[in-house]
């Protein structure tokens, strides 16, 4: 079986697997980390939504063959600076968002990326920008999750 090896929220996991394995298996089931959440496994809901080198993506609709060994992946355990919250993640506490909470670890990692993306444009994060986030909720708690968007982002 061919071994697999990349960056983990800043830590270097080698797992032997087969090449098209997707990423997501591969970060919860073999790996134990259960932040990100499975949805649909075609990149629509983005429950699983983690950054690779810093950009939000969908594990779930990557295979872990086209994952280098230099490539960092970040999921929600790696976010936060030890026992400090990331104020994304301090703003969703603040603003009382989660319902259900299974898709709270995405919504939080693609607000991260939007946010450090528009900051790298030069671009202010309005309602154009949030509106790009497409992650789904089935709870509907989209006016919290922008109040929370926009709070973690000022501190950001």
């Amino acid at each position: 079986m061919p071994t697999q090896t990349f960056k983990l929220n800043g830590k270097s996991v080698t797992v032997d697997t087969d090449d098209d394995v997707r990423l997501l298996w591969v970060i919860r089931d073999l790996l134990g980390v259960t932040g990100p959440k499975y949805g649909c496994g075609i990149n629509v809901c983005k429950a699983c939504t983690s950054h690779i080198n810093g950009k939000a993506f969908n594990p779930c609709s990557v295979r872990v063959c086209d994952v280098k060994p230099d490539d960092e992946v970040t999921t929600i355990e790696g976010l936060a600076d030890g026992d400090e919250l990331h104020p994304m993640q301090q703003a969703w506490i603040d603003r009382d968002v989660a319902q259900c909470g299974y898709c709270q670890p995405g919504q939080i990692m693609a607000a991260v990326a939007k946010v450090k993306q528009c900051q790298a444009e030069g671009r202010d994060l309005d309602e154009d920008a949030i509106e790009e986030i497409r992650n789904i909720c089935r709870c509907g708690t989209y006016n919290r999750i922008r109040e929370a968007i926009k709070a973690g982002a000022e501190n950001m």
